[in-house]
């Protein structure tokens, strides 16, 4: 453990960071799953809808710096493919 208090506080800033990027990957690995299911059951409507809700909790990681642009395009760009896709 540090001793000298701004280390410490770094320790306590960046466990409670770490907490809160961890909350939001798993809202986005969850919304992703959402899309996959909704394409599985075979639902269009239902996958548009899933496909939306993705799209924004995907881009709201991405503007809070969770993940890098170009992955969050990625992402975006792979459920929306996958929609698009089905028959």
């Amino acid at each position: 453990m540090a001793n000298i208090k701004s280390a410490k506080k770094r320790i306590l800033v960046s466990r409670t960071r770490a907490e809160r990027n961890k909350a939001a990957r798993s809202r986005v690995k969850t919304a992703m799953k959402k899309v996959y299911a909704a394409i599985a059951t075979g639902d269009k409507e239902a996958a548009k809808a899933e496909l939306s809700a993705a799209t924004k909790v995907i881009e709201m990681a991405g503007s809070k710096g969770i993940y890098h642009k170009n992955n969050v395009a990625h992402k975006v760009s792979r459920i929306s493919k996958a929609v698009n896709n089905m028959a």
